[in-house]
C-alpha cells in the first residue's frame, strides 16, 4: 500500500532520519510514536506528501488515496455543517462521469483480446468499486451516521460552522476525511477534540471499515483499542513492533535492556583496543598487532542506546489545611442560557473523594464547574465546605502566566522548599527540558503555556482540586507523573475529561452529563462504560465490555420506565448458543495469544541479533535471515487470526 525506502531528513545540517525503511500494509493500523520532537508529525506531512525528505522515496499502490488529519489546520466558513460535510463527495459527479466514458468506450470497442482493453476493463471495475464504496449517489444517510457519531445533533446540521469552536469544526474536518473513505488514512492527535462517546466510535469505525492507519496519539486506550501495529522512532530509527502499544513498551524495555548490555560490551572491548595500542604503540616488536588493534578499532559501529528518562519523578502537593467533611454540596441547581443546559442537579462530594464529569461537549459539565467556582449565576443552592481551597485549572488558565517571566521563573516562584531544587526535573517531565526552560512565556505555543500552568498547580497548596481537560497538552509520561500527583493527593478532586486511561483507577465515582441531566455512577470509568451502553452517540456501534444493565441514580428529577431501567433485548441468545460463541471466540483468542507469543521470542531473537552482528561472524547472518522468514510467516498468520477473531466478534 505505501513503501518508505531508505528515508532521509536533515534540519540544518542536523539528521532527523536516517536509512528509514518500512511497508504499510492495506490493513495495517499503526499507532506512530517517540519522544518530542523525534519527528512523527514530519513522518506524517512526508507520507502525506506535504513535505520532501532530503533523501529517500515514499510510494504508494498506484491509484490508493491517502488522506491526512493534522493537529492544526486553517478551516474555512461559510457553509453550514452539512454543506462542509457535502464537500467529501464533491468529486463524486467527476468519478461518475469517468466510469460513464469508460462504459461507453467499453461498448465501442471489439479488440477484447488486446492488453489495452484488459486494462480498460480492470480501470472500469475498480472504478466501480470504488464509486459504490463511496456510496454512489446515495450519501446522504453516510453524512448523517458520521456525523452523528462524532457527537453532531441533527439540529445542528444547518447551523452555520462559522459559529463552532475550532475543536468542533476539526470534527468537521475529521468527518470529511472518513467521509472519503481513503485508502491510507494518517491521523495526528485526532482524539484532542472528542469526548469519550466519540472517542468509542471513532474505534469501532477505523477497526471496522478503515483501511491502513497511522496515528499519533497520545491517548493510550485509543490506541491500544484501535491499533495492532506500532512503530517507535528513536535516535533517528524506526523500529517495528508487530504488537498493540502496551505489548510494545514491553518489548521496547526489553530491547532496551539488550542494547546496554551490547553497548556495555562493545565499550569494555573498545577499552580493551584502546590499551593495548596505548600500551604497545612504541614497541617495534608490537607494531603489527598494533596496526590490526587500530583497524580492529576503526571498524566498530557503535552501538545506540535508546534515550530514554527512567529517573523516577514523584511530585506531591505542598501540604494544606484540612477542608470540611463535605467540600461539595449541589441542591437542586439550575442553569439556562437560550435554554436550559442543566436542570434539578443534586449532588455531594466528600474530602478526599475523587469524582470524574464525563459526558458529550456542550452538556454543561464545564457550565457547572463555572457555578462551582462562582463566576456565573445559577437557581438552586451551591455549597463550598469549610475552609475548601479551591484550585481550578482550565486552558484559559494559560491567559493568566506572566509573559515576560522564564519558564524556569514561573515555576521557580511558586515552588517551596525542597522542591525547588528538582524544578528542573520536573520541567523535563512536563516537555521543558533542557534549554525550554530558558524560555520566555511570551513565545510558548497554546500548548505549552498549558503545560506550564498545570505544573504552577501542582505546587500551589489547595485541598480541593477542579480540573478541566487537564490532559490535551500532555504526552504520555506527563499524563503518568499528573496521574501519580492526583493520586497521592490526599484533597478533593473533580477532573472533567475524555481521557478513560487517565481515568481508570483514578476516580471512584461518575457524574455522566446528558439532556440536562446529571446522573450519579458509583465505580471507575470502564464501570460506567458497562453499565451505561446507551451513552453512545446514535448511530455508533459501540462494543460494550460487559452486557450488564445500568445501575445508576439519577440526581435530576428524573422520568423512569415503568420498572426504572432500560427494557430487555427481545432478540437475546439462548444460553447453549451464548456457550459455543464463547468457546469459539476463547480458542480464536488463545491462537491469536499463542502467535503473539511466538512473534514477541522471534523479534527479541532478531533484537539481540541487530544489536551484535559485526560482520565478523558469518552464521549469524544466516540465522537472521531464517528468522526474517520466520516472523513474516508468523506476521501472516497473525492478521489471518486476528481477522477471523475480530468477524467472530461483530
Amino acid at each position: 500500500m505505501v513503501t518508505v525506502d531508505n528515508l532521509c531528513v536533515e534540519f540544518s545540517a542536523r539528521p532527523l532520519f536516517r536509512e528509514v525503511s518500512f511497508v504499510v500494509g492495506d490493513r495495517d493500523r499503526i499507532a506512530l510514536t517517540g519522544k518530542n520532537g523525534a519527528g512523527k508529525s514530519t513522518m506524517l506531512r512526508i507520507i502525506a506528501g506535504e513535505q520532501m525528505p532530503t533523501s529517500g522515496t515514499v510510494t504508494a499502490t498506484k491509484g490508493s488515496n491517502i488522506a491526512y488529519l493534522p493537529q492544526v489546520m486553517d478551516l474555512a466558513g461559510g457553509r453550514t455543517v452539512m454543506e462542509e460535510a457535502m464537500l467529501a463527495f464533491e468529486h463524486i459527479h467527476d468519478m461518475q462521469a469517468s466510469i460513464e466514458q469508460m462504459n461507453a468506450e467499453m461498448s465501442r470497442r471489439t479488440d477484447y483480446e488486446s492488453d489495452d482493453y484488459m486494462d480498460l476493463c480492470e480501470r472500469y471495475a475498480h472504478a466501480q468499486e470504488r464509486f459504490q464504496m463511496m456510496g454512489g449517489l446515495n450519501f446522504h444517510a453516510e453524512i448523517e451516521r458520521t456525523l452523528i457519531g462524532l457527537g453532531f445533533g441533527r439540529e445542528e446540521f444547518d447551523r452555520p460552522t462559522s459559529e463552532l469552536s475550532g475543536g468542533w469544526r476539526m470534527r468537521i474536518e475529521l468527518a470529511k476525511l472518513l467521509l472519503r473513505k481513503p485508502d491510507v488514512l494518517l491521523l495526528d492527535e485526532p482524539t484532542n477534540h472528542l469526548d469519550i462517546e466519540s472517542i468509542q466510535w471513532l474505534e469501532q469505525y477505523l477497526v471496522q471499515q478503515a483501511g491502513a492507519v497511522i496515528l499519533v496519539s497520545h491517548d493510550r486506550a485509543f490506541i491500544n483499542n484501535v491499533t495492532n501495529r506500532t512503530l517507535e522512532i528513536s535516535c533517528g530509527r524506526v523500529w517495528d513492533y508487530k504488537v498493540k502499544y502496551d505489548e510494545y513498551v514491553r518489548l521496547r524495555a526489553e530491547r532496551r535492556e539488550q542494547q546496554l548490555r551490547a553497548y556495555e560490551n562493545q565499550q569494555k572491548e573498545i577499552a580493551d583496543l584502546k590499551e593495548f595500542i596505548e600500551r604497545f604503540r612504541y614497541k617495534p616488536t608490537k607494531a603489527v598487532q598494533v596496526q590490526e588493534r587500530i583497524k580492529q578499532l576503526a571498524r566498530i559501529v557503535p552501538i545506540e542506546v535508546d534515550e530514554v528518562d527512567n529517573s523516577a519523578l514523584h511530585l506531591k502537593f505542598p501540604p494544606c489545611q484540612r477542608s470540611g467533611d463535605f467540600p461539595l454540596i449541589v441542591e437542586d441547581l439550575s442553569k439556562s442560557y437560550d435554554h436550559p443546559v442543566i436542570s434539578h442537579v443534586n449532588l455531594t462530594i466528600r474530602r478526599g473523594e475523587k469524582v470524574a464529569f464525563v459526558g458529550k461537549n456542550g452538556e454543561g459539565k464545564s457550565t457547572l464547574v463555572k457555578c462551582i467556582l462562582g463566576e456565573i449565576p445559577y437557581e438552586g443552592t451551591l455549597k463550598v465546605g469549610h475552609n475548601a481551597q479551591i484550585g481550578y485549572f482550565a486552558q484559559n488558565q494559560a491567559q493568566l502566566l506572566d509573559p515576560e517571566l522564564t519558564v524556569f521563573d514561573t515555576i521557580d516562584r511558586v515552588a517551596r522548599g525542597d522542591i525547588r531544587t528538582r524544578i528542573r526535573d520536573i520541567l523535563g517531565a512536563f516537555m521543558f527540558g533542557g534549554e525550554a526552560s530558558d524560555k520566555k512565556v511570551k513565545v510558548l505555543s497554546g500548548g505549552e503555556r498549558s503545560r506550564l500552568a498545570m505544573i504552577r498547580l501542582l505546587l500551589e497548596p489547595v485541598n480541593f482540586l477542579i480540573l478541566d481537560e487537564p490532559t490535551n497538552h500532555l504526552d504520555m509520561r506527563s499524563k503518568d507523573v499528573l496521574k501519580e500527583a492526583i493520586r497521592d493527593f490526599d484533597g478533593t478532586v473533580i477532573v472533567v475529561s475524555h481521557d478513560r486511561e487517565f481515568l481508570d483507577g483514578l476516580v471512584s465515582r461518575i457524574y455522566s452529563f446528558g439532556g440536562g441531566k446529571v446522573r450519579e455512577h458509583l465505580g471507575g470509568i470502564y464501570d460506567w462504560l458497562q453499565q451505561a451502553p446507551h451513552t453512545a452517540p446514535e448511530g455508533a456501534s459501540i462494543a460494550v465490555r460487559s452486557a450488564g444493565t445500568a445501575s445508576s441514580n439519577e440526581l435530576s428529577c428524573p422520568t423512569r420506565g415503568a420498572k426504572g431501567g432500560p427494557e430487555p433485548t427481545s432478540a437475546a441468545a439462548s444460553y447453549a448458543e451464548q456457550k459455543a460463541q464463547k468457546r469459539a471466540l476463547k480458542r480464536l483468542e488463545d491462537r491469536v495469544k499463542n502467535i503473539e507469543a511466538e512473534m514477541n521470542e522471534v523479534n527479541a531473537a532478531i533484537a539481540i541479533l541487530e544489536a551484535n552482528m559485526d560482520g565478523s561472524d558469518p552464521s549469524a547472518y544466516e540465522r537472521y535471515d531464517r528468522l526474517k522468514k520466520k516472523q513474516e510467516q508468523l506476521e501472516s498468520d497473525w492478521l489471518e487470526a486476528s481477522e477471523e477473531l475480530e468477524n467472530a466478534k461483530i
